[in-house]
């Protein structure tokens, strides 16, 4: 029970947190470069209809939760810059804000429909 409100006054603390708004237009060039990652916040029931290709895919249920999958991959990459990306940008806003609470260097990049008027590739992911 202590945990539980300690990941919610972590994720109240978040949400006064301030983090860029960004287009995949002003993304591409740094995550092609290798210099920022792009991340799929998306559930992973929602994976299979198509995400941006290079694109790491890491819930945002994960991230204020367990972070099974959340942990190892931040110790990895704290030195870049986190873009994330969801359905339509409210989801990632809440993990750029989470994250940037953090110490993480983060930007909302919006949802994947903007990913993909912008002509970046989506592609299918293996089966998890």
């Amino acid at each position: 029970m202590r945990r539980r409100f300690m990941n919610f006054l972590k994720l109240i603390k978040a949400m006064f947190t301030a983090v860029p708004r960004t287009t995949p237009t002003e993304c591409s060039a740094r995550v092609r470069s290798g210099e920022a990652l792009l991340v799929d916040v998306r559930e992973p029931k929602e994976w299979p209809d198509g995400v941006a290709q290079f694109s790491v895919l890491l819930a945002l249920s994960d991230l204020i939760g367990a972070r099974t999958q959340w942990k190892a991959f931040l110790e990895k990459n704290a030195d870049r810059e986190l873009l994330l990306y969801c359905a339509a940008g409210g989801r990632s806003a809440i993990a750029a804000k989470v994250l940037a609470a953090e110490g993480f260097k983060t930007a909302n990049a919006g949802g994947y429909g903007e990913w993909v008027a912008a002509g970046w590739p989506s592609v299918t992911p293996p089966p998890r």
